[in-house]
């Protein structure tokens, strides 16, 4: 793989680190402004919505500059958002840096995989995105453990304070490692525009939203579903986003293998794989050995499903992949968003800490249906256009 990969890694590594640590400091959070554990959460919706504001937005603004200038200046904006987050001093002032570091990902992400599947071979292009997103898993297995326990120990605002660090690593990283990229002559903006004319496009996008809301709608609770329920001690939890972290890891490796191999096949078995294992998390988080065990499943199940829902969308948006590809991050974070607060309302309403994985088990089996009609449809037409 081009060395060009691993400078993306790096970058994601950041991102993927500040977008998760907060599921491991909830209580810390909560603690400090005083606030409820569902209210809390809903700092993970607020970064999640400011992707689905700034995806498309950023990307679009960025449409004629290279795109090498796009992914500096968008790691800068990430940089500024977790300063303002380090130094908050109310739940407003952290909400404002949550989002201003989140305007940046999805624009980010949605670039970086149309760069990183540039730069390889047609047939590698899955496996090439799944490389990108390495760093965002590799975050949950390192990144966020540490945070968690950095943000335990010396007070959330210090994970912060290291996610800035990451954030100026990976800036220094693109601008060492990866290739100008030249502005790309494609119709610019209006062509961009054009793929969402296309019905296939928004069933990826719709296949994307429902099955991360299925991923978000538990483990934004992971923290307390784990103490409250499966008996674990609040210094365990670190211990199990690790192995949440590794299914991370292996799920996305495997799922931009399978994807290369055979594209939608492999999206209905990642979703109904997703839907059950969530679907057993139910009864599982009740006993501390079977809820370790579905903690790793999940983030298998969970992050194949990150390389193939990407490739899709940017398959079905032909050659003017740019913009689709970061709706389809905003679709991700959409996902994330509406899963957390479905999951906060089960909590509220009184169903209790394992309500939010029956209600993700529903929300990936939508997504695998959403997949099977898109499936329907592709064979009552041509084959689809390559990405480039």
């Amino acid at each position: 793989m081009p060395v060009a990969l691993f400078a993306l890694a790096i970058s994601a590594f950041g991102i993927g680190t500040t977008e998760f640590v907060i599921m491991g400091l909830l209580p810390e959070v909560a603690a400090d402004f005083g606030v409820s554990i569902p209210a809390a959460g809903l700092l993970i919706s607020g970064y999640a919505l400011g992707v689905v504001v700034g995806a498309p937005l950023l990307t679009a603004l960025g449409s004629r500059i290279p795109r090498k200038t796009v992914l500096v200046g968008l790691m800068v904006l990430f940089i500024a958002g977790n300063l303002v987050s380090a130094v908050a001093t109310g739940y407003g002032l952290l909400m404002t840096g949550r989002i201003v570091a989140a305007l940046s990902h999805g624009a980010f992400f949605g670039v970086g995989s149309v760069v990183a599947a540039s730069l390889v071979a047609p047939s590698r292009q899955a496996s090439a995105i799944a490389m990108m997103f390495t760093g965002l898993t590799v975050a949950n297995v390192l990144g966020v453990p540490a945070g968690t326990a950095l943000g335990q120990q010396l007070g959330w605002r210090s994970t912060f304070w290291a996610v800035s660090a990451l954030g100026v690593v990976g800036l220094i990283g693109i601008i060492a490692l990866v290739p100008r990229q030249e502005r790309v002559e494609s119709g610019g903006l209006r062509r961009e525009l054009a793929v969402f004319r296309k019905p296939q496009v928004w069933l990826a996008l719709a296949m994307t939203a429902l099955g991360f809301a299925g991923v978000f709608a538990s483990f934004t609770y992971i923290a307390p579903m784990m103490t409250e329920v499966a008996g674990f001690s609040s210094g365990a939890v670190t211990w199990l986003l690790v192995l949440f972290g590794g299914g991370l890891v292996a799920g996305n490796l495997l799922g931009g293998r399978a994807a290369d191999r055979a594209l939608m096949p492999s999206l209905y078995v990642i979703l109904a794989a997703l839907a059950l294992v969530l679907l057993a998390f139910v009864f599982t988080a009740h006993a501390q050995v079977p809820a370790a065990i579905t903690i790793a499943l999940f983030g298998a199940a969970g992050f194949a499903t990150v390389p193939p829902l990407q490739a899709r969308v940017m398959a079905q948006a032909g050659e003017a992949p740019a913009l689709a590809s970061a709706a389809n991050i905003a679709a991700f974070n959409l996902g994330n968003a509406g899963g957390a607060w479905l999951g906060g309302l089960a909590i509220d309403g009184g169903l209790g800490y394992t309500a939010p994985n029956w209600i993700g088990a529903l929300l990936a089996g939508s997504g695998l249906l959403v997949a099977l009609l898109s499936g329907m449809l592709d064979r009552k037409r041509s084959p689809l256009v390559t990405v480039h």
